[in-house]
C-alpha cells in the first residue's frame, strides 16, 4: 500500500508540527487550505490553536459544509485541543457563534483546565499504548459526557482534574485534548494514520 495522504488543515494553529509528525511516521503529508485540497487527502488533521478562529476561518474558506460532509462520509479525522473542540457535538462554554465539524458524539467544555497561564504538562496513560503519553495542555478542553459509539482513550491521573477524559475515539474519528506533535513522541500519530490505512484497505 502506498502512503496515505493525510492533510493538516493549514488555517491557524500547529500545522508545521503536525506535518512533521504524520511524515515521521511514514504519511504522505500535505498542507489543505482549500476545497480542492480537501477532495484529494484520505484524511485530515485538525490542529489545535484558537477553536473559534478556525470554525470561522472554515467558513470564510468555504471548508465548512465540504468537510461535514467527509467527516459524514467517513474520513478519518484526528482533531487535537481547538480540533477536539470542532470535531465534538456539543460544547460547553463556546461563544455565541461557535461554528463546529461535528461527528463525534461527545460534550466538550472549552478552557477546561484554565487560562493560558495555567497550561501544563503531565504524563497520561493511553489505551493500547504500552508506556504513558506525556501531554501538553495549553487553554485545553476535556470531554464531560460522551454517547455509547465513543471509548475513552485516556483520563488524567493526577490532581485536581483526576479522571477527566483527554482522548477520545468514534469508529474514523480521533481526538485529544493535548498536542502530541509538541512532544516528539509519534505514537498517536502514528495509530492515527493505522486507522486511515484501515480505512483505506
Amino acid at each position: 500500500m502506498s502512503a496515505p495522504r493525510v492533510g493538516v488543515l493549514g488555517l491557524q494553529g500547529d500545522v508545521r508540527e503536525h506535518l512533521a509528525a504524520l511524515t515521521g511516521v511514514g504519511a504522505d503529508a500535505v498542507r489543505v487550505r482549500r476545497g480542492i485540497e480537501l477532495d484529494h487527502v484520505d484524511a485530515l488533521v485538525i490542529p489545535g490553536g484558537e477553536s473559534t478562529t478556525i470554525g470561522k476561518l472554515l467558513v470564510t474558506f468555504d471548508l465548512l459544509e465540504p468537510l461535514q460532509k467527509r467527516v459524514r462520509d467517513g474520513m478519518p479525522v484526528f482533531g487535537s485541543c481547538a480540533g477536539m473542540i470542532l470535531l465534538a457535538d456539543r460544547v460547553l462554554d463556546g461563544t455565541a457563534d461557535q461554528v463546529g465539524v461535528g461527528g463525534l458524539d461527545i460534550t466538550v467544555r472549552r478552557n477546561a483546565f484554565g487560562r493560558q497561564v495555567e497550561s501544563f504538562e503531565g504524563d497520561v496513560g493511553f489505551a493500547g499504548l504500552d508506556e504513558p503519553v506525556h501531554a501538553v495542555f495549553i487553554r485545553a478542553p476535556w470531554v464531560e459526557d460522551f454517547g455509547p459509539d465513543v471509548q475513552p482513550l485516556a483520563r488524567v491521573g493526577d490532581g485536581q482534574a483526576a479522571g477527566r477524559i483527554v482522548a477520545v475515539r468514534q469508529g474514523t474519528l480521533l481526538a485529544t485534548s493535548f498536542h502530541p506533535e509538541l512532544t516528539g513522541d509519534l505514537r498517536v500519530h502514528q495509530l492515527f494514520v493505522s486507522m486511515v490505512k484501515e480505512q483505506l484497505r
